[in-house]
């Protein structure tokens, strides 16, 4: 397999950007081992994503109007639910995350054992980039605008292809343009209302825009940041969870959970705020009242890392809570380092390699096992430190 090294992708990209990685003693770190012979992905493990990876070369659409997609139900979640609104049709959502599946592999555009699968899936998702720069196809909503851009600029930041450019400038302008008053995203463009779990596949795809030189404004990303802290709870027996929404008018009870709280703590990161002192230092600067003003504790870093840790295995494994919390508590983990990576990945990876099915697939209920697949691949390769989205 070629490798693609992350010195591809220059730490002074992230510095001059702002969201470069700081150390910090609030979280213990251990330095990572470099490239795909690391210590944290068994045999068992890289079998999985093997067989994982095979399954989803041979689910992509191979010709026709849906060509480089691959086949899910498009629709959106109805709290525990999923409701469907069209039936297997090529899904950018879906398609965006089984390319990055193969990135995280070292595969790009043409390049390596699934170059061309990765080509495939860059064509479909241009396909669906409109002209106010939204990506959508069949009425899919914003998660999947997020992921396609959030594609895209990982495809452009190895490439530089200037059609991904000209479509990620749309798409990225898209997503801070339609961000609310609250400073967070809904399922539905320019929504008035907005919740955690949209709220961090925006701000991960603007991240990655802005990282390989895309304009973002900053004030968009403190607004998110703003949103994110919020919404944090910080007293009681959930203490370190975040709420799924977060009104300052008409507050509602909402709910926490291992996703929502996963999803928060690497919106954060991605962010720029990887200790206590990041998030005091944003609080002042923004001036959230809440907080100064002691009515709650400020938000703490390890209280949402024992959240996490202590919440795993909640979801049912067939659930596609399980594995969109997932994708996102293996990178809040993975930069958290040390002893809170270990202990999850460890977790993860048995429960992954153990589900897998015969065919290399993972059964999700009611999306379609080329999600799951796709987000299980992302979770087992986070060690192998391909994409720039995923590093310390």
């Amino acid at each position: 397999m070629r490798r693609f090294p992350l010195s591809l992708f220059p730490a002074a990209v992230l510095v001059l950007t702002g969201l470069a990685p700081v150390r910090s003693a609030d979280v213990p770190r251990e330095k990572p081992a470099p490239g795909p012979e690391v210590k944290e992905l068994t045999r068992e493990g890289r079998n999985a994503v093997e067989k994982g990876l095979a399954y989803l070369a041979r689910q992509q659409v191979k010709a026709g109007p849906g060509a480089g997609s691959w086949i899910a139900n498009v629709g959106y979640k109805v709290n525990l639910d999923y409701r469907v609104t069209r039936r297997g049709v090529g899904h950018p959502g879906i398609t965006a995350l089984a390319g990055m599946a193969f990135l995280a592999g070292g595969n790009t555009p043409g390049r390596g054992r699934y170059g061309k699968n990765v080509a495939a899936a860059v064509r479909y998702i241009l396909s669906c980039v409109n002209s106010d720069g939204m990506i959508t196809k069949y009425r899919s909503r914003m998660y999947s605008h997020a992921f396609g851009t959030l594609f895209l600029a990982e495809v452009y930041g190895m490439t530089r292809d200037a059609r991904v450019r000209a479509a990620l400038e749309r798409a990225t302008e898209f997503t801070w343009k339609c961000q609310n008053r609250a400073g967070g995203w809904r399922y539905a463009p320019y929504a008035q209302d907005s919740d955690m779990s949209i709220t961090v596949c925006q701000v991960m795809a603007l991240r990655a825009a802005r990282n390989i030189g895309i304009k973002v404004p900053r004030a968009s990303i403190e607004r998110a940041v703003d949103y994110v802290l919020m919404s944090a709870i910080t007293r009681g027996d959930q203490q370190g969870g975040f709420k799924y929404q977060y009104r300052e008018a008409q507050p509602i009870a909402t709910r926490a959970s291992f996703a929502l709280t996963a999803a928060g703590l690497t919106t954060l990161y991605s962010a720029g705020l990887y200790s206590n002192r990041d998030i005091m230092e944003h609080i002042r600067r923004r001036r959230l009242t809440k907080y100064l003003r002691g009515i709650e504790p400020p938000p703490k870093i390890e209280d949402m890392l024992r959240y996490i840790e202590t919440r795993y295995g909640t979801t049912p494994r067939e659930h596609f809570f399980f594995f969109y919390g997932n994708y996102y508590a293996v990178q809040a983990m993975f930069i958290a380092g040390g002893r809170w990576w270990e202990r999850y990945f460890r977790r993860v990876q048995n429960d992954l390699v153990s589900s897998q099915l015969e065919d290399g697939s993972w059964n999700v209920a009611q999306v379609g096992n080329n999600f799951s697949t796709a987000a299980a691949c992302l979770i087992l390769q986070i060690p192998y430190r391909y994409l720039p989205i995923f590093q310390r």
